[in-house]
């Protein structure tokens, strides 16, 4: 059986495309996640008069528990 042989300039020319592919879906994912993070970083304001309605976890004095008040 004949062996299949490749040029080096089309070996070379796949490996660029696959870098290209690479970098482009690495920078589409990065831009996602930061979009998401900037979206969250927005939502986490919470108006001050708001936030005294939210329960939160406060140490009982008399046993040492941690509890939602």
């Amino acid at each position: 059986m004949p062996t299949f042989v490749i040029p080096p300039l089309v070996k070379l020319a796949l490996g660029a495309l696959g870098a290209g592919a690479i970098a482009h879906w690495m920078v589409n994912e990065v831009r996602r996640i930061n979009a998401e993070l900037d979206r969250i970083k927005a939502a986490a304001v919470i108006d001050p008069v708001a936030r005294q309605g939210l329960p939160t976890l406060r140490r009982d004095p008399r046993s040492g528990d941690w509890r939602v008040m």
